[in-house]
């Protein structure tokens, strides 16, 4: 096969090899429209840029990774972060962790911050919208920069260390079966979040696999925090007979559980008498209050330990490594705010 050189890339882009030379050292001076043209025709022709290893190049003693998570003030990514530290710290590292706040615009700077920086490598909580942030990633790919991604994105290969989000919904769904439970209610989370649509694929096939039947106005569109989960929850009771209740609701997370016991609270809606609630991840506070919370606990600190020891094995090694894809399973923690009708 031809070598594919900068020229090429420079032709199928429709712009200079100046530009392309830009867009490879990662160059302020160009337009985003250009770079993600120029970016999407060094992915197709798999152009590689000649010494573009840089982080392999750079002194042993800049032994720093990023960690670029979604939420700085959700718990499941404080758990993931202190298994990255642990992990890190073992090998010599210190990690420098930043937030997205489900911006993709965010996401994309703080990343590229991070190449400029003596910053080897990262673990990334990806922002989903639509196919922006396939090109984004094409970028760190393009330059050989490790990363490990926290989701899987359709369309790009890279390591990965997530949850099995499906086995994990189905797990929680067989458990209201099996306790009488049909009419029951999933709070899905935001849409930048391959998990979210995980969860609800998980949903749909527990449905699919019973002899109940599904309908689409079962999933709420709600988000990842308290007040999302507290208000959808006010919302959706609002006007609603009591004949029309669900028995049980599955949550996108704890934090928006914890904001639906709440708002059942603020209804007059006992929980579990009247209507049994499921969280996911299990972080700490769920278990004390004044409803102990039944929840699928994420391994969140193991998460952040195998996607560190992903990164810093990849950082290290001489040659590329094939690509390594690590599923975590869920495990049903049941409690008060469940119960069999």
């Amino acid at each position: 096969m031809k070598k594919i050189t900068i020229d090429d890339v420079a032709a199928k882009a429709g712009v200079s090899k100046g530009t392309v030379s830009a867009v490879i050292n990662d160059k302020s001076t160009v337009a985003a429209e250009t770079r993600s043209a120029v970016l999407q025709a060094m992915n197709e022709l798999q152009y590689v840029p000649r010494g573009s290893a840089r982080n392999l190049k750079k002194s042993t003693a800049d032994q720093n990774i990023g960690l670029l998570i979604r939420e700085i003030d959700n718990p499941f990514y404080t758990g993931i972060a202190l298994g990255v530290m642990e992990y890190a710290n073992s090998k010599g590292y210190l990690v420098m962790v930043a937030s997205s706040e489900g911006s993709h615009e965010l996401e994309e700077k703080l990343s590229r911050n991070f190449t400029r920086k003596n910053v080897r490598g990262a673990v990334i909580a990806p922002v989903l919208e639509g196919t922006a942030e396939i090109h984004h990633l094409f970028g760190l790919k393009s330059i050989n920069f490790p990363f490990v991604l926290l989701e899987r994105i359709k369309g790009i290969q890279a390591n990965v260390v997530s949850i099995d989000n499906i086995k994990s919904m189905k797990t929680a769904m067989k458990y209201l079966f099996d306790n009488g439970h049909n009419r029951i209610v999933h709070f899905s989370g935001p849409k930048h979040a391959a998990h979210s649509f995980e969860r609800i694929d998980g949903f749909n096939r527990a449905f699919s696999e019973s002899h109940f039947i599904y309908t689409s106005d079962m999933v709420v569109v709600t988000g990842a925090h308290f007040e999302q989960g507290f208000q959808t929850c006010l919302e959706y009771f609002y006007g609603r007979e009591q004949t029309e209740y669900p028995t049980a609701i599955v949550c996108y997370n704890d934090l928006v559980a914890l904001g639906v016991i709440a708002a059942l609270g603020e209804l007059g809606i006992k929980v579990p008498e009247q209507i049994s609630v499921i969280g996911n991840d299990n972080i700490p506070f769920v278990r004390n209050g004044p409803v102990s919370l039944t929840t699928i606990e994420a391994p969140m600190q193991e998460l952040g330990k195998r996607a560190a020891e992903i990164l810093i094995r990849n950082i290290e090694s001489s040659k590329p490594l094939p690509y390594e894809t690590v599923l975590l399973e869920g495990q049903l923690i049941i409690r008060n705010s469940t119960r069999a009708l």
